[in-house]
């Protein structure tokens, strides 16, 4: 998962727009072949937790659940590419549509259980995202780190 602190940002599919917000957090979410309930659950609350929104003293001390900020969530199985051979990206390793339509839409779930306003742009289609990068402030998570975190 991709996320980025934003002053605002917005997703649209052939020219509509498909989920907007005033400002918070838009996250890029790859789903990997493997990646399971237990991986949605530790990248909600690490996202809505995460303390990178500044405090009076402009220091990160604020989640987004503290400044009561906004969530677009936007499917990328781009993220999952695999660029260690030839110029062209392999996505052997993102799970099948099927599957990551499902666990992007239990991510959306899960996200609006913490009482943020979600809006989310639409599976499998051609978005255009805009956005205005607060800071910027740009960072990856891995669900990966939960386990790595206890070894």
């Amino acid at each position: 998962m991709l996320i980025q602190r934003v002053s605002r940002a917005r997703v649209s599919v052939g020219g509509e727009v498909a989920g907007e917000i005033s400002g918070g957090l838009l996250a890029f979410i790859g789903v990997a072949a493997g990646d399971q309930k237990a991986d949605t659950d530790y990248l909600v609350n690490k996202m809505v937790n995460l303390r990178i929104f500044a405090d009076a003293d402009s220091k990160f001390n604020l989640s987004l659940l503290d400044v009561k900020g906004e969530l677009l969530l936007v499917s990328q199985f781009t993220l999952i590419a695999d660029t260690r051979k030839g110029r062209r990206p392999s996505f052997t390793d993102a799970a099948p549509p099927d599957v990551a339509e499902f666990m992007f839409n239990e991510f959306a779930a899960e996200a609006r259980k913490t009482g943020v306003k979600v809006e989310t742009g639409k599976f499998q289609a051609h978005m255009h995202v805009e956005l205005v990068n607060d800071g910027p402030v740009t960072i990856m998570i891995d669900s990966g780190e939960r386990l790595r975190a206890r070894g």
